[in-house]
């Protein structure tokens, strides 16, 4: 991650994902079971009220159907309008233990959007992934330079042994491990620009899948500790 960025020398992006592709929901399963499950239905339910007017179809039993049997596994839920309603899809593919709690760090490289990407979980992810460059994860900067999340995840930072995540205020997405994490470390809400994060003793992501993710070089105790209850809250809470 460079520590001098020109926010005026990148381009900025202004275009938005196309809805009619629809929104989808990345849920981890461990030993056969979705992690935190009634909380992405609930944010996908929610999503499909907003941006289409109807409710999600019940697709709880088939997830659990899907997830039988799945030792380590990442199961993508999908719903998108089509004829005037909704059609899900639901696809499982096995992670290896690897994947989840990585030990080793991300890059970040800031992308510039204007208003963010929004507080949808968006299947077109254009912007996204031409922005990709194998190396580095896209890190979203609005215009005014407040840093919001990663291309796959949520941003904290450590600042003297506190954490710290930039507030939910529908410029990015209010990620359900976000919410777990802000619950379980006692995480404070409030904006955060470069200069903060290039400043903040550790940095670190949050995601469904990969739990907690380490910024490379930014690494530290409290990521640790964070990594940990959040850990543990998934062992005991299958």
């Amino acid at each position: 991650m460079s520590e001098t960025i020109a926010l005026s020398a990148m381009s900025v992006h202004r275009s938005r994902p196309d809805p009619a592709r629809g929104v989808f929901e990345t849920l981890l399963v461990r030993e056969g079971r979705p992690v935190e499950l009634e909380a992405h239905l609930a944010r996908l339910g929610s999503s499909v009220e907003t941006l289409y007017a109807q409710p999600l179809p019940a697709v709880r039993d088939a997830v659990l159907d899907h997830a039988r049997g799945v030792p380590l596994g990442r199961l993508r839920l999908t719903a998108s309008p089509r004829d005037g309603g909704l059609a899900t899809a639901i696809v499982v593919a096995p992670v290896v233990p690897a994947f989840v709690f990585p030990v080793a760090g991300v890059e970040l490289s800031p992308l510039v959007v204007e208003g963010g990407i929004g507080p949808h979980k968006w299947v077109d992810r254009r912007l996204l992934t031409q922005a990709e460059d194998g190396r580095a994860l896209p890190l979203v900067v609005d215009e005014d330079g407040s840093v919001l999340e990663a291309s796959r995840a949520n941003v904290f930072v450590v600042e003297g042994g506190s954490v710290v995540t930039p507030p939910a205020d529908g410029r990015l997405l209010p990620g359900v491990t976000r919410a777990r994490v802000v619950g379980l470390a006692g995480v404070r809400e409030e904006p955060i620009d470069l200069a903060r994060l290039h400043a903040a003793d550790e940095v670190f992501l949050t995601g469904s899948v990969r739990g907690v993710e380490p910024v490379a070089g930014r690494d530290g105790p409290v990521t640790g500790l964070v990594a940990g209850q959040l850990r543990r809250h998934w062992e005991e809470n299958p």
